[in-house]
């Protein structure tokens, strides 16, 4: 884990967010900024800086099932998924993370 990263902290418990579900790998929690009605957030639990920084394939799987798992869970069927890759692409938050937008 990052010591200034803001997704880690999250992750390590220090504001006490909730989180919508986890695995051993992973959490999901919500967007503190949505765009749209629905807009969680699904993080490895281990520090990347972005998608190009993983080469665990095992790990990208994770996080697809994860995503599955959680719109299933809230019974959300139809939805968006995002992942901003570098500044340029709109990456503000430098932990990978995938953006599941919903309910538009």
């Amino acid at each position: 884990m990052s010591e200034d990263c803001i997704f880690c902290k999250i992750i390590r418990g220090d504001f006490g967010t909730e989180f919508v579900y986890e695995t051993d790998n992973t959490v999901v929690f919500n967007d503190i900024n949505p765009k749209a009605p629905v807009h969680m957030l699904v993080c490895p639990k281990k520090h990347y800086p972005s998608l190009n920084e993983v080469d665990n394939k095992d790990l990208l799987g994770e996080l697809l099932q994860t995503v599955r798992e959680v719109t299933k869970k809230i019974g959300l069927k139809s939805y968006r998924t995002q992942i901003n890759t570098g500044r340029e692409a709109g990456q503000e938050v430098f932990h990978l993370h995938i953006h599941i937008l919903g309910n538009k």
